[in-house]
């Protein structure tokens, strides 16, 4: 009898620690305390051999997108089990703050920068009340992984700066009243450059966005922008907290959101979506060898059904993570927005694999 006991405790350890390593894809993901993961729109920084995924805070119900608490932060080892280390970048209680409870703060993104040991946090940042119409890109600075971050300012980037890669005759203010969008000449308009004219005094756009750093420490702010019709690279300071001036159009005209990047061997890689807001479509892929372009269009990564194609395993990408441990293996992860309840949004975590040069997903029930 005892051996028998001995033997199923150890089969039922085996299957708690078989399990502990399957990503709960699709389904609610909870931390090393038993409660819900809450860190949507997410990225991870990798630490001193240690995970942190940092991501949006969400609330219960149909307003739950509005962020009543702050960005959120959980760590790991294993990329499996996640620790909750609470909200390290919170709301202010100040009806003068721009990050007062009740705007928006989506897709945060913390980087490391190794010349001065700071940890920077950049985010889309929406103002109370204003639905998606400030369209800024938030920064917050901490001593630690886990924080506290403290909030330094939200912009409109590269205010008065021109794209570098923008002709120099078609450096001017708008001088032209913007067509309605159903109009022919608008999607020409766009892809010559008619929003930067238009927001060159304020500042451009930034929603959707991503950073990424390269292997020469040098770091970029990736964010769809231009009424979301274009997407610019703008490459940070040294200290990661300010836009150098320098950045460049992307897939100029091409409506493209949620943008992750990351670099296999010599080849910038770019996921984006279309953009359908909450509800998922088919995701898209691109490569470059210059992180600035050209970029040229790969089509859309997802190997599937005709439904997990046109919904992207109903996913969204947030980032690209580039396993630290091994060489070239990368992880998609995505979320699955359910804006009728933000906070029991879902996340898919795919492994990227390599066909005939191209990245590509498929579906996994466990791995």
């Amino acid at each position: 009898m005892y051996r028998v006991l001995l033997l199923l405790a150890f089969c039922n350890l085996f299957v708690l620690s078989v399990s502990a390593q399957r990503l709960p894809l699709g389904q609610l993901w909870y931390d090393t305390d038993g409660n819900m993961i809450n860190a949507h729109g997410g990225g991870i920084l990798y630490f001193q051999k240690n995970y942190y995924w940092f991501g949006e805070f969400k609330g219960i119900g149909k307003d739950g997108n509005k962020a009543m608490d702050g960005v959120s932060c959980y760590s790991s080892k294993d990329l499996h089990q996640w620790k909750n280390e609470g909200l390290v970048l919170k709301m202010i209680a100040d009806t003068n703050s721009m990050l007062q409870p009740g705007c928006i703060v989506e897709r945060p993104k913390v980087i490391y920068n190794a010349k001065n040991g700071k940890f920077v946090m950049w985010f889309h940042h929406e103002l109370k009340g204003q639905g998606y119409s400030a369209a800024l890109t938030g920064l917050a600075v901490a001593d630690k992984p886990t924080g506290p971050y403290h909030y330094i300012k939200s912009i409109r980037p590269n205010k008065k700066s021109w794209p570098a890669n923008l002709p120099e005759d078609q450096k001017h203010l708008l001088d032209y009243p913007i067509p309605r969008r159903n109009d022919s000449a608008w999607n020409a308009k766009v892809i010559e450059g008619m929003f930067v004219r238009r927001d060159f005094e304020n500042g451009q756009m930034s929603r959707d966005m991503t950073l990424f750093v390269n292997d020469d420490g040098i770091a970029y702010h990736i964010a769809s922008s231009e009424d979301n019709q274009t997407l610019h690279v703008s490459k940070l300071n040294e200290d990661y907290t300010e836009f150098s001036g320098e950045y460049y159009r992307i897939l100029p005209g091409q409506s493209n959101e949620a943008p992750a990047v990351f670099k296999h061997k010599n080849n910038y890689y770019l996921f984006t979506s279309g953009t359908t807001g909450w509800r998922p479509n088919p995701g898209r892929s691109f490569v470059a060898d210059n992180i600035y372009g050209p970029w040229k269009s790969l089509g859309n990564p997802v190997q599937g059904t005709e439904e997990d194609k046109a919904t992207t395993f109903h996913s969204q990408s947030t980032y690209i993570l580039s396993i630290a441990e091994k060489n070239n293996e990368y992880i998609y992860l995505g979320d699955r927005w359910t804006p009728e309840n933000a906070a029991e949004g879902k996340y898919i975590w795919l492994p990227i694999i390599f066909e005939n040069g191209k990245p590509v997903l498929y579906w996994k029930n466990a791995w």
